[in-house]
Order: C-alpha cells, then structure tokens, then sequence
C-alpha cells in the first residue's frame, strides 16, 4: 500500500511568504548596509577631508562597492544556514565576528602603507566595517527571522 503525501496550500502559501519575506529583509539589508556606509562616507568627507591620492575613499564608488558585495554574500549565507544548523542567527552571528576581525586586518596593516592614507582616513574606513556589520548583521538576525511571541 502506498500513500500519497500532500501539503495543504497554507503550507505552501506559508513556505512562499517566508521565502518571499527573507528576499525584502534581504533585500532591505543589502540597501541599509550600502546608504549607511553612503552616509559614513560623507560625513567622514567633511569631518576628515579625503586625500584625494588616497585612492581607497577616492570616490564614493568603491563604499557602494565593498559595502554592496559582502552585504550580498551575508544575506546568501544567512540564507542558508537554516539548511545546516538549528541556529542559524548564532552561528551567523559567529561568523560575522570571525569575518569583521579579518577584514580589519588590512587596515591596520596595509591602508597605512597606502599613499595619502591618514589616521582619521583609516579611522573612516573601520568605522564603515562597523556600520556595515551592524546593519547587516542586526538586521538579518531580527529582522528576518524573529523569535515567536
């Protein structure tokens, strides 16, 4: 004898709001990530006043850039980690911690080797680590999955 294993359509329709609730936090988080570091970036503008040799901050450009990409890379793993563990916003959690001290690496040890770098330049740049890892993780860990009431 066999069976036959239906779900109902509220299943469905709940998998698919789900799903379709991650993609706007997703989506959300990538955005908030980007005009923050944006915001960072020229308010550092007036209060640092950028080397224009340093090409790091040279243009507002490479903020979006490398605030965008690594925000998009979260919000896919964030994505899937609910797959391979049975906490997903401690392990992200976890691994945005490792990820954020790695990424300040270079800029205690390279940016200073850059022409026109300076201390408040690479105070900027730190400060945009920070923002954008708040952002994305708070905002991924919250928001995208909050705890039942």
């Amino acid at each position: 004898m066999s069976s036959i294993v239906m779900s109902s359509p509220t299943a469905r329709e709940s998998r698919g709001s789900i799903k379709g609730r991650f993609a706007l936090v997703g989506v959300g988080t990538v955005v908030a990530a980007v005009v923050a570091n944006v915001l960072v970036y020229f308010i550092g503008s007036v209060l640092v006043g950028y080397d224009p040799g340093f090409v790091v901050l040279a243009t507002v450009g490479g903020t979006i850039l490398f605030t965008l990409v690594p925000a998009v890379v979260a919000v896919l793993l964030y994505a899937v980690l609910p797959r391979f563990t049975a906490n997903p916003a401690r392990v992200f959690r976890i691994i945005a911690a490792v990820v954020f001290v790695v990424t300040l690496i270079p800029d205690f040890t390279y940016i200073p080797t850059v022409p026109g770098a300076s201390g408040g330049q690479t105070a900027i740049l730190v400060l945009m680590h920070a923002v954008a890892a708040s952002v994305i993780v708070g905002m991924l860990t919250t928001v995208a999955h909050p705890r039942p009431r």
